[in-house]
């Protein structure tokens, strides 16, 4: 018999796994906060029926099973979270009337790499499309029910018994939700545009000249980094922008208005190149503003997702940057 305390034991064969069931999740629900919630209600249901676990599976799996019952249950009551581009059509010229930000609307959230990252085997199962904005926001088109399916089989590559077992439902209806879920989320539209990212480098040069470019509120360069068919959306703002011209003019106007205005400081989120916005206070301090995730499609900016939420800076925040802090020029 062990001499390890039955609390010590349940951690060293548990805590390994925290990070995966963490991005697992996130997925399921869209929410980091959401998800750390639901990953601390697993380790304590899973605490609670240790003594029933009879090892018919692998821990590993038997987590995942108290995690995604977890998070279909919490999906019983909450809506699912949009970005503003999957609720309605894009303005293309910045005049446009910007509405008034929605608190009330569930929004999607970013999720800071640093949180799951090389603990996610989707990592490695399913590269950086895993936890992709676009594929997040994808997720948030299908049921509960295929959402958990897909996640299980195709993210995380369970084979359909093991999911059959861990949703308490039999193989064939494992198949039949998988179908669906497959063809609902083609419907959404592409979802790997990791796959035209730009190499290290240049990923690394456009993000630091995109930062000059915005905190000396240099609209000429912001423009050389820009697709001609850019888009920007700011939750909790529903209204949402397309094309270079439409956007530059929206943070020209609205945004960009003097240097030193915003500090940026990169980081990574979804698999993504990020940065944590804080905005200049009129005592000249800074203040948490929020986060924006980059999309790149070769060596330009294709799509620029403000979170405008200051509660999600603390998550990013403590976490580790990219190799050299940058974003304080004209500070």
């Amino acid at each position: 018999m062990s001499s390890t305390p039955p609390d010590t034991e349940f951690a060293l064969v548990t805590e390994p796994f925290r990070p995966e069931l963490l991005a697992h999740c996130y997925r399921l629900l869209g929410s980091i906060h959401d998800a750390e919630d639901l990953v601390q209600e697993t380790y304590l249901r899973a605490w609670r029926g240790i003594d029933r676990f009879e090892g018919r599976s692998t821990v590993r799996r038997w987590l995942y099973k108290i995690a995604t019952m977890a998070c279909l249950t919490a999906l019983e009551t909450r809506s699912r979270r949009p970005l503003p581009s999957g609720l309605g059509a894009p303005a293309d010229d910045h005049r446009v009337a910007v509405a008034d930000r929605e608190p009330s609307v569930p929004w999607l959230q970013p999720a800071p790499d640093a949180l799951f990252g090389a603990g996610d085997p989707a990592a490695i199962v399913a590269g950086r499309t895993g936890v992709r904005l676009a594929f997040i926001a994808a997720l948030q088109l299908l049921s509960a029910r295929q959402r958990a399916v897909l996640t299980l089989r195709d993210v995380l590559a369970f084979r359909t018994a093991e999911v059959a077992e861990m949703l308490d439902t039999t193989v064939a209806a494992v198949d039949s939700t998988l179908r669906r879920a497959r063809a609902n989320l083609a419907q959404a539209g592409p979802v790997a545009d990791d796959l035209a990212e730009p190499d290290a480098l240049v990923r690394r040069a456009l993000l630091d000249s995109y930062v000059d470019a915005f905190t000396n509120a240099d609209l000429d360069a912001l423009v050389g980094l820009l697709r001609a068919d850019v888009e920007l959306e700011m939750p909790p703002t529903p209204t949402w922008f397309t094309g270079r011209p439409a956007v530059v003019g929206f943070l020209g106007s609205r945004v960009l208005r003097r240097a030193g205005q915003w500090r940026l400081t990169p980081t990574l989120a979804n698999g993504q190149p990020a940065l944590v916005i804080h905005a200049r206070t009129d005592e000249g301090g800074y203040r948490p503003y929020g986060i924006q995730v980059l999309t790149l499609i070769g060596a330009r900016i294709a799509r620029i997702t403000a979170f405008n939420d200051p509660a999600l800076v603390p998550t990013f925040v403590p976490l580790p940057v990219l190799d050299r802090p940058t974003g304080e020029s004209g500070a």
